[in-house]
């Protein structure tokens, strides 16, 4: 089977997957389906994330604006200290911000950093909400280093535009400072994007033969849920939106001859010997009893990326399963028991 890593799942009922590979280990966070806290483990191997124990590195404060709703954590390396980008809300229901257009949530980005070398130590300090620019629905932060300058990428609801979220960039004075004004890269614009919701969210960048990669996710997180991708040129102005060429169809989308539904919410990292590795979430199954944001069991996968003689990536189709996956809507545990309350 093209493109498998080890065996998949890598981690069960961890959606929107983040993993680090930093000094010959695997470091992998995502959203725990309560909500409630960030967790954090690691491995030499990415089939062994799976086994790995799992630390509650911070947990959701008991009331205010971090108090609800946690959602997809990811992990970063940036000059010598760790750093997770996160985003949380105050309550657990929406508002309606924009006439004719459907509820959100009410997201912000935070920041955590952890300045011990080994981020399982030291103490994770918050260093608080990313001032985006204006307050609305935002969340899915990820963070990247180019040419020496860091980026902030994320999505966010803008007043002015149908939908729930467009992609933005902008880059960074500190790891948790914006230096410029966002710069809209990409909103909701194809059919794909907007089945069920007119959502771009999820990104994530790849930087790999001379080109800077820009995934994201479009639609409704159910089987319509798919991975779109944005290019520009490694030494182009990131921060113009006319660098970056959109591609109108999915790369990256449900395969019902292989059992995998709405893969997206992708993170790249890569083999020992630097081979790029897809990350992203699937559920097995189309059927979800009840909401579907309830339902824990969009698992961590991860496959190899290959590329084709012209430097560009064959994205493929999701890999079948080949460990044993829970079909009860029972949030599981590390070793596969319902954690203690």
């Amino acid at each position: 089977m093209t493109g498998q890593v080890g065996v998949n799942p890598v981690v069960l009922q961890r959606a929107d997957p983040s993993v680090l590979r930093h000094g010959g280990q695997y470091y992998f966070t995502g959203s725990y389906p309560a909500y409630d806290r960030i967790v954090l483990r690691r491995a030499e191997r990415l089939e062994d994330l799976q086994a790995a124990e799992e630390v509650t590195i911070w947990s959701a404060h008991a009331e205010g604006p971090q108090s609800h709703l946690i959602w997809a954590p990811e992990i970063h390396r940036v000059g010598g200290a760790w750093y997770v980008y996160y985003a949380a809300a105050p309550n657990d229901h929406g508002t309606v911000d924009v006439p004719g257009t459907a509820e959100t949530f009410n997201h912000r980005v935070y920041v955590l950093e952890n300045t011990a070398d080994d981020p399982f130590e030291g103490e994770w300090v918050e260093r608080g909400q990313v001032d985006t620019g204006w307050e609305s629905f935002a969340l899915d932060a990820t963070s990247a280093v180019i040419d020496g300058t860091q980026y902030l990428i994320w999505a966010q609801q803008a007043f002015d535009v149908r939908g729930h979220s467009n992609i933005y960039i902008a880059p960074m004075a500190d790891p948790w400072t914006l230096a410029g004004p966002a710069v809209e890269l990409t909103r909701p614009e194809f059919d794909w994007e907007v089945q069920g919701f007119w959502v771009n969210e999820g990104p994530s960048v790849l930087v790999q033969g001379g080109r800077v990669f820009l995934t994201y996710s479009g639609a409704a997180t159910g089987i319509d849920y798919a991975m779109g991708v944005l290019t520009a040129d490694l030494g182009s102005d990131l921060l113009d939106p006319a660098s970056w060429t959109k591609s109108p169809t999915p790369v990256f989308v449900s395969d019902p001859a292989v059992g995998q539904y709405g893969p997206g919410h992708n993170s790249f990292t890569e083999l020992p010997d630097g081979t790029p590795v897809l990350v992203y979430h699937a559920r097995s199954y189309t059927h979800i009893e009840g909401d579907p944001l309830w339902d824990p069991n969009r698992h961590a996968r991860a496959q190899v990326l290959p590329f084709d003689e012209h430097g560009d990536p064959v994205w493929g189709t999701p890999v079948p399963d080949t460990r044993p996956v829970p079909t009860s809507t029972t949030v599981l545990s590390p070793a596969g028991r319902p954690p203690s309350a």
